[in-house]
């Protein structure tokens, strides 16, 4: 008996995926504290039949039993690669050769990774150019480039006739349990996370794919991790915000201490950020999930930064968490780098030659030797209102 969970999410169409309950982290950096779901869809046509995307490796056997639940995987004509990473696109060979007629699908740059990456033959891949369609019989997919969100060869897969939406890793989340939206409580929390995490430092790239969706008569939003978008204003309304980096009177504090000079100098700045009205995120480094770092990186519009000297330079914590913000390029405007030392300064230096490209305005940088004084303590107060005032003018 074939008791593997399938659902029909709307006419002819349904989600075939794999919930990954254990995995607790991606890429070797992401922690993934509430696992995450490897989302693929079928699409039945009155002539032809396709699948888009497939799943992570390791989850091919029951992959397989899910599409048994609705056709013969050898009647597949299609696989849609939207995306060639492994988690959405590795089970492609094991799809290839149970069935020896299904065309792969895929931009032309995503042609060329599955022939590197999977080993599909130039002769089973159709090669497709933004906005052509493929007609299943009553069903049409229309393919949307979107590249860099977050791999060159991205695309978006749209159905018109039911209105919905694959766009593959856009509009995820890493989280395991639920099938749709409204049934995840703080939704937009993972949401959140997931876009700062993957998609925060492609802004620009996700500014234009909203665009081009922007016309698209869109009632559900099927992404490949996570839950699929039923209320699809909601999830639409927060990317409009993400992608285009508004932010709000906010503060994201970030620090690492050895003997708790470091951190009195943290406790100041975060209370006087506070009294004065500006909602903070606080995490010491040495526990923090990265992937809650980069939820309020999304929103922040500031960040404060503390981190003692270690051998002349900055807290290897302080350098992962500067690095961070580098790579991930969130929307923030002004910094403050407070840092304490024992016999020797050097991480302001530091700091400065890793940000020292960005559009961070410092608004103000203390590094002093042992724990602060009273003197100190009001000179970080001082700093404190003055990047609280910063972030209120801004707008």
């Amino acid at each position: 008996m074939n008791w593997r969970n399938i659902a029909k999410i709307s006419e002819d169409v349904y989600w075939i995926g794999a919930r990954d309950w254990n995995r607790r982290l991606f890429d070797a950096l992401i922690p993934l504290p509430n696992g995450t779901t490897y989302n693929a869809y079928l699409v039945i046509g009155n002539n032809k039949k396709a699948l888009i995307d497939t799943v992570n490796p390791g989850f091919e056997k029951e992959f397989e039993e899910k599409i048994k639940n609705v056709t013969d995987p050898s009647e597949i004509d299609y696989v849609v690669m939207n995306h060639a990473e492994p988690d959405h696109a590795g089970s492609i060979p094991y799809i290839m050769a149970m069935n020896n007629k299904a065309k792969l699908v895929a931009t032309s740059k995503g042609a060329k990774m599955a022939q590197t990456f999977y080993k599909v033959p130039e002769n089973r891949i159709i090669a497709v150019k933004d906005q052509e369609t493929i007609d299943l019989g009553g069903k049409t997919l229309r393919f949307i480039e979107a590249p860099m969100l977050h791999w060159p060869e991205t695309m978006f897969t749209y159905l018109p006739e039911n209105k919905i939406l694959f766009p593959c890793d856009f509009f995820g989340s890493h989280v395991a349990n639920g099938l749709y939206d409204d049934e995840i409580e703080d939704l937009l929390v993972y949401a959140q996370r997931y876009f700062g995490e993957i998609m925060m430092p492609f802004r620009i790239m996700g500014q234009k794919a909203m665009e081009k969706i922007k016309g698209l008569q869109i009632e559900m939003i099927a992404p490949s991790h996570g839950p699929i978008h039923r209320n699809t204003e909601r999830i639409l309304n927060a990317y409009r915000k993400w992608v285009n980096g508004e932010t709000k009177q906010k503060a994201i504090i970030v620090y690492a201490t050895m003997w708790n000079s470091t951190e009195k100098m943290i406790q100041p700045i975060a209370d006087t950020l506070t009294s004065e009205g500006i909602e903070i995120a606080m995490y010491n480094l040495t526990f923090a999930d990265i992937g809650n770092i980069a939820k309020d990186l999304v929103d922040s519009r500031a960040i404060v930064l503390g981190a003692p000297t270690v051998l002349g330079g900055m807290h290897p914590l302080g350098v992962y968490a500067t690095y961070l913000v580098k790579a991930l390029r969130p929307p923030l405007k002004f910094g403050v780098v407070l840092s304490s030392y024992g016999w020797g300064g050097g991480t302001i230096k530091h700091v400065q030659e890793i940000l020292g490209q960005t559009r961070l305005e410092v608004v103000g940088a203390m590094e002093i030797n042992g724990p602060p004084s009273e003197s100190n303590i009001e000179q970080i107060t001082e700093i404190g209102k003055i990047l609280a005032k910063k972030i209120k003018e801004e707008t």
